[in-house]
């Protein structure tokens, strides 16, 4: 099959592989019609090479149709039209009972201490080949699958896979009180999907992002957006009676604009061999931290930050005195796909399409253009929102 494989550094190929086979009778094929890159692919394009294998297949965002099923597997027939969650959970261990499928502890990544294998994201995470291809092995597949109709497009139902249930989870997480404001901080994919969920529980959102492609998504949605400017933290004060937001959820995470110091540190521990990088990186690793920091200035006292943004640092430095002070609330982590899909489903199926998902994508290629389309994205030209890409 065909499949988009990570080569070094900014260089991603579209190659011929193996076909994916059951290996496990809890697994199931899927031949795959839609899948996305996701703005944290493009870490793993930039940065996080120390923790990847040349011709590992990228991707985690994902949806198909079931063409095998392994013997185990009762809940799933071949035919079944299905989004794969880029979590991967079992659906039964002390973790999936309680809504975090992130940090299931049957696909844990031991080796590394990290939360649930995903899919095609690095040794961290289990290194398991990804969605960006023909066809996927889905393990645990009697659980790890949302059945979707037949009637509508892809797009309905595709960002069920990560960044909506993503979005979802950071509102939640930034309990905005009723009529609350609530700060987006990057309109990114994520961003876009944080600011619609805002605007859909009746919250004032004020979004915040320096591309002007991205302010108009938004605008278009419901949301008031603002350039990144020297003043913007004052400007949203100013438009909160001097108090700052309820909550800021911090879409952007580790690629945020600024810090160059630490870009720079970044590119270093990067250009080192993969054996001296990768516990610089575990251990010492720092990130770009200018959305976090703008985050907790916006917020009011007694507010809430929420992280939907991708870090990877565990020596980052946080603004201790001023979150003590202030009495911020901080919530975070991985998305834990499985839990909020009750909540979502019926959003995406209905004909007005409350949350946009079918105003989101801006490039829909074949598979074979994923390289350029990386590169499209990441520099964020062509007025690059979202790429679809199709094998």
């Amino acid at each position: 099959m065909k499949a988009l494989t990570w080569q070094a550094k900014r260089s991603v190929s579209v190659d011929e592989v193996p076909d994916p086979r059951i290996e496990f009778p809890t697994d199931a094929i899927v031949k795959i019609t839609s899948t996305a890159i996701c703005g944290s692919d493009l870490h793993l394009y930039e940065l996080l090479g120390p923790f990847l294998g040349r011709g590992d297949i990228l991707g985690h965002e994902p949806m198909g149709v079931v063409v095998e099923v392994g013997s185990e597997v009762t809940n799933l027939a071949v035919g079944d039209r299905v989004v794969v969650p880029f979590n991967i959970s079992c659906g039964h261990c002390f973790m999936c009972r309680r809504g975090l499928q992130s940090q299931c502890e049957t696909t844990q990544v031991r080796e590394y201490g990290s939360g649930a294998a995903l899919f095609g994201y690095t040794k961290l995470y289990g290194q398991v080949p990804g969605g960006q291809a023909e066809y996927l092995r889905v393990p645990h597949a009697d659980y790890n699958h949302i059945r979707v109709g037949s009637d509508l497009p892809d797009d309905r139902y595709l960002f069920l896979s990560d960044i909506l249930p993503t979005a979802w989870q950071g509102v939640e997480y930034a309990d905005v009180p009723d009529g609350g404001t609530l700060a987006v901080m990057g309109l990114g994919p994520v961003g876009q999907f944080v600011a619609r969920v805002g605007v859909h529980h009746g919250f004032r959102v004020l979004a915040v992002d320096p591309v002007p492609e991205r302010r108009a998504m938004a605008e278009r949605h419901g949301a008031l957006t603002y350039d990144l400017t020297d003043t913007i933290v004052d400007e949203l004060r100013d438009l909160t009676e001097g108090r700052g937001a309820d909550a800021v959820v911090d879409a952007v995470g580790m690629a945020a604009h600024g810090n160059p110091g630490v870009h720079a540190a970044q590119s270093a521990i990067g250009l080192l061999p993969d054996a001296m990088a990768r516990p610089l990186m575990e251990k010492a690793g720092i990130d770009r931290m200018a959305a976090l920091h703008a985050s907790i200035d916006i917020v009011r006292r007694g507010g809430t930050v929420s992280l939907s943004g991708v870090y990877a640092g565990d020596a980052d430095i946080l603004p201790m005195k001023t979150l003590f002070d202030k009495q911020v609330s901080m919530r975070m982590g991985q998305c834990n796909v499985k839990r909020w899909i009750d909540e979502i489903l019926p959003l995406v199926e209905d004909s007005s399409d409350p949350l946009g998902v079918m105003d989101l994508t801006t490039h829909r290629v074949p598979l074979e253009r994923a390289p350029e389309m990386y590169e499209t994205f990441q520099k964020k030209e062509d007025g690059c929102i979202k790429v679809v890409l199709e094998p």
